[in-house]
């Protein structure tokens, strides 16, 4: 089964990217996060829009 719930660090893993940067991202909230009690979670599909989102602006970007 597919976990739905992501630790900052789990979420690094599937991006290839730091804990830092998984905090910096959901600082500037082009990561969306939840909190139960005191975890920071990140739904797996957030994880997939990010990418899907960053792909599409370079995409743009390189059609200009």
């Amino acid at each position: 089964m597919e976990r739905l719930l992501l630790s900052p660090e789990e979420a690094g893993e599937v991006l290839n990217l730091g804990k830092s940067t998984i905090y910096d991202l959901i600082r500037l909230r082009m990561l969306t996060s939840v909190k139960i009690g005191k975890r920071r979670l990140i739904p797996s599909d957030a994880c997939r829009e990010l990418v899907e989102r960053l792909v599409s602006q370079q995409e743009e970007e390189v059609s200009l």
